[in-house]
C-alpha cells in the first residue's frame, strides 16, 4: 500500500518539513509551523480520504472477458513487431473476429527454462525487441525455491502496471474502516535490499527491491525504512538499523513476508526494550503479508502486537502485480484484469501436467468466462513484460467467479501427490491453522515430503513453532491431529491413508531453525519463502542440516 495517487500532497509536506529545519533557532516560528502543520495534515488526510472513496465509484465496470479481451490485444498490439511476435503471427492474431482463440492456438505454453533459453537469453545478450519492444532495464532475480535462481525481464511497462496496481487497491481502502489520519502515517515496506546489482548493462534484484528503489522523491517522507537503510544487502544490518531508528518513525502500515516481518518486529521490540510492537508504533493498523497464506504465521505474529491490525493481501510476484484483497469480510483476492496482464486457467489435473511438472502441450485452458468455482488451476499469464502464455508456477482457486476473487492454492511443484493423495498447500495451511488452535501453538514455519522408507511411503513433517505459554506439546499427539483433520477434509487423502501412503511422522522443532536454513543458503529476507512440500533430494538436505 502506498499514496501514489496524491504526489502534490505529499510533496507539500516534505517542504513544510524543511521549513521546520530552515528555522531550528527560532522555537516560536517552529511551535507556529507545527500547529500550521498539524491542521494542514488534518486537512490532507480528508482529501485523500474523500479521493479514495471517489476513485473507487468510478472503477471500470466493464464484463471480466471484455477486460481481458482488451488487454491481449493490447498486448499484441504492442509486441508484434518483436522477433516473438513475428515468428508467431501476431498481426494475424490482431485481424482474427475471435484473437484469443487464434492466440491459444497458435502460442505454446512456456515454463521458465523454455521461455528462458529459446527468448529470454538473448535479451541478457543486449538484443533488442525480442518478447517486448526495446531493451529492459532491470532483471527480476526469483528466490529459486523451486530451482535455480530464475532472472525474468522486468519493463518500464511492467513497473508502470505494478504502480497502477497499486493505486487500484488504495481505492478499495475506503471499504475499510480507517481514520482519516491514517492517510497521514509511515509506511514499513519491507522487501529486499534496494541495493540492485550491475551485471552484462541490466540491474538485477528481487522485484520488491526493483519497485523500492523506483519511488518517486515526493513520497520518500512517507516511505520508511528509506533509501539509505534499504540499500543494506545484510538483512541482520539491515534490521538492526531499523530496529535503531523506529522509534521516530510514526508507521501506520507494513507490508512484506509474514515471517521476516515478524522477525524485524522483535529486534525493534527487544532493542528498544518494550512490550509489543504497538508501544513503538501506536498508529500502526494495517499489514499486507503479500504473496504467502498469512493464517498459519497469525497466531506467532500476533504475540507481537497489543492488538490484531487489519490483514489485506496482495499477489506480487517477479512476473507482475496479479492481485489484492478489494474488501473486508474476505482473505481472497481480485484478479487484476484490465492492467497489462492477460490470465488463461489450467484444470490442475494429472492429464494435464508433464512428467516435468509443465503445462501438457495439449491442455485446454479457459478464459475468466469459463473457470469455476473450487477448481484447482494452474495460472498461465501473458504480460507486458513478455512473457507469453507463461506457467508461473501457482495454482489458484476461485472463491468467488463473478468478482474473480482467487486464492492461492499451491505451487505445481509443491503439491503433495506421490501416492495420488492430492494434498495442496492451501490444505495444509488450513491443517496447520485448526492445529494451532487446538493446541495453542504457534507454528510460524512448516515443510513436509513425501519419504520412502522400506519400499512404502510416509509423510514426514517439520513444524517450526514459537512460543507456547502453557508448556510443551506431544509430537504423537500433534501428528495425529494433523493427519486426521486432512483425512476428514481431503478425500483423495483419506484413501491414500488407506492403502499406498502407510504412515505420517511429525516433528517439532523450533522455528529459526528454518531461517538459519535460509541464511545457509543465502536466501535470507526479502522475498524469500521457505518451500512448504520439498522434493526428496531436496529433503535429505534440509535433514543434513537439522542433524548438524
Amino acid at each position: 500500500m502506498n499514496l501514489l495517487p496524491f504526489p502534490q500532497y505529499s510533496f507539500q509536506s516534505v517542504s513544510l518539513r524543511q521549513g521546520w529545519s530552515d528555522n531550528c533557532d527560532k522555537p516560536d516560528k517552529i511551535i507556529t509551523e507545527a500547529k500550521h502543520y498539524t491542521t494542514y495534515m488534518a486537512v490532507i488526510g480528508k482529501i485523500i480520504k474523500k479521493a479514495i472513496e471517489l476513485g473507487e465509484k468510478f472503477n471500470n465496470e466493464d464484463t471480466p472477458i471484455k477486460k481481458q479481451r482488451e488487454v491481449l490485444e493490447g498486448l499484441l498490439e504492442k509486441a508484434k513487431n518483436t522477433a516473438f511476435g513475428k515468428y508467431y503471427g501476431f498481426e494475424l492474431q490482431l485481424e482474427s473476429e475471435d484473437p484469443i482463440k487464434l492466440y491459444k492456438e497458435k502460442v505454446p505454453y512456456h515454463d521458465y527454462d523454455q521461455i528462458y533459453e529459446r527468448w529470454w537469453c538473448k535479451i541478457r545478450d543486449r538484443h533488442k525487441d525480442i518478447t517486448w519492444p526495446g531493451l529492459n532495464t532491470y532483471f527480476a532475480v526469483s528466490s529459486g525455491t523451486t530451482s535455480a535462481s530464475k532472472y525474468i525481464p522486468v519493463t518500464d511497462e511492467m513497473l508502470d502496471s505494478i504502480r497502477k496496481t497499486g493505486i487500484q487497491q488504495i481505492t478499495t481502502l475506503s471499504k475499510y474502516d480507517l481514520p482519516e489520519d491514517f492517510f497521514e502515517k509511515e509506511i514499513m515496506m519491507l522487501g529486499s535490499s534496494t541495493g540492485l546489482q550491475e551485471k552484462d548493462g541490466f540491474l538485477e534484484g528481487e522485484i520488491s527491491g526493483i519497485s523500492a528503489s523506483q519511488i518517486p522523491f515526493w513520497f520518500e517522507t512517507f516511505y520508511k525504512p528509506g533509501q539509505e537503510i534499504s540499500s543494506i544487502s545484510d538483512w541482520d544490518e539491515r534490521v538492526l538499523r531499523i530496529a535503531q531508528e523506529a522509534k521516530d518513525w510514526d508507521i501506520g502500515s507494513i507490508s512484506g513476508i509474514p515471517s521476516w516481518i515478524e522477525l524485524m518486529m522483535k529486534k525493534v521490540i527487544s532493542y528498544n526494550k518494550v512490550n509489543n510492537i504497538h508501544d513503538i508504533w501506536p498508529n500502526l493498523r494495517v499489514y499486507t503479508p503479500g504473496g504467502v497464506a498469512f493464517e498459519p504465521h497469525r497466531k506467532s505474529f500476533e504475540k507481537n502486537l497489543a492488538h490484531p491490525l487489519v490483514y489485506i493481501d496482495t499477489y506480487l510476484a517477479s512476473e507482475g502485480f496479479l492481485a489484492f484483497q478489494s474488501r473486508p469480510g474476505t482473505d481472497a483476492m481480485q484478479l487484476v484484469l484490465d492492467n497489462g496482464i492477460f490470465f488463461e486457467f489450467v484444470p490442475f489435473t494429472p492429464e494435464n501436467m508433464t512428467e516435468q511438472g509443465g503445462v501438457h502441450p495439449d491442455a485446454k485452458s479457459l478464459t475468466i468466462d469459463e473457470v469455476e468455482k473450487g477448481v484447482d488451476y494452474i495460472l498461465v499469464i501473458s504480460t507486458v513484460a513478455g512473457a507469453w502464455r507463461y506457467m508461473i508456477g501457482d495454482t489458484v482457486a476461485f472463491t468467488d467467479v463473478k468478482r474473480a476473487e482467487i486464492k492461492i492454492t499451491g505451487r505445481t511443484k509443491f503439491f503433495l501427490n506421490v501416492v495420488g493423495s492430492q494434498l495442496s498447500v492451501h490444505q495444509m495451511d488450513k491443517g496447520i491453522a485448526a492445529l494451532q488452535e487446538k493446541f495453542n501453538l504457534a507454528v510460524p514455519e512448516f515443510t513436509v515430503a513425501a519419504v520412502k522408507e522400506d519400499g512404502e511411503y510416509l509423510h514426514r513433517w517439520y513444524l517450526g513453532k514459537g512460543d507456547r505459554e502453557d508448556g510443551e506439546v506431544d509430537e504423537k499427539e500433534v501428528g495425529e491431529f494433523l493427519d486426521q483433520y486432512l483425512q476428514d477434509n481431503n478425500k483423495n487423502y483419506k484413501v491414500a491413508r488407506n492403502k499406498a501412503l502407510k504412515k505420517v511422522e511429525l516433528k517439532l522443532i523450533d522455528a529459526d531453525h528454518f531461517y538459519a536454513y535460509n541464511e545457509q543458503q543465502k536466501k535470507k529476507g526479502g522475498q524469500v519463502k521457505f518451500p512448504r512440500v520439498m522434493k526428496e533430494e531436496a529433503f535429505g538436505e534440509w535433514e543434513d542440516f537439522l542433524k548438524n
